[in-house]
């Protein structure tokens, strides 16, 4: 009877851990030479300085040539892929301009309307802290300053 207690115990917690809304992956995953933007067929570890990505729920992920087209396909999921929503996102990381280090999109600014253009042209430029914003508006311009939640599809550069 304690077999059959104990065998039913653990089916339960292997199948808890299989239930919808479990993240396994929330960390930043490097791009491999062989990952491709979705969105402009780039492949994107030539581009380390302006990477950025989105990583899904299930541990698989999407990487961009900047933010410019990572914003594109995070308003537009379903031009892109049928098999994933913004529900399925665990986290969203950019490259940060002055650093170069990975960081949280929730965590920088978006500077938009610069003199810097990235691998696909004008980019929304991510900058941690607002004394690196005034920086980079005083070296670059930059009409408009946005943190992520606040970024529309009618923000992005052409």
């Amino acid at each position: 009877m304690r077999k059959k207690i104990r065998l039913l115990v653990l089916v339960l917690l292997i199948d808890a851990a299989f239930m919808q809304g479990v993240v396994w992956a929330t960390e930043f995953i490097a791009p491999k030479p062989k990952d491709k933007c979705p969105v402009c067929g780039m492949f994107v570890a030539k581009y380390q300085k302006w990477v950025a990505e989105i990583v899904f729920k299930d541990g698989s992920y999407e990487v961009f040539d900047g933010c410019k087209d990572m914003f594109k396909y995070y308003f537009n999921m379903a031009k892109y892929t049928k098999k994933k929503s913004r529900d399925d996102i665990a986290e969203i990381y950019v490259t940060e301009y002055y650093t170069l280090k990975i960081h949280k999109a929730s965590e920088v600014f978006f500077i938009v309307g610069s003199d810097v253009l990235g691998p696909m042209g004008h980019e929304l430029i991510p900058v941690k802290g607002e004394d690196e914003v005034k920086i980079f508006q005083i070296g670059h311009g930059g009409d408009k300053v946005f943190r992520f939640g606040e970024i529309r599809l009618t923000d992005i550069p052409k």
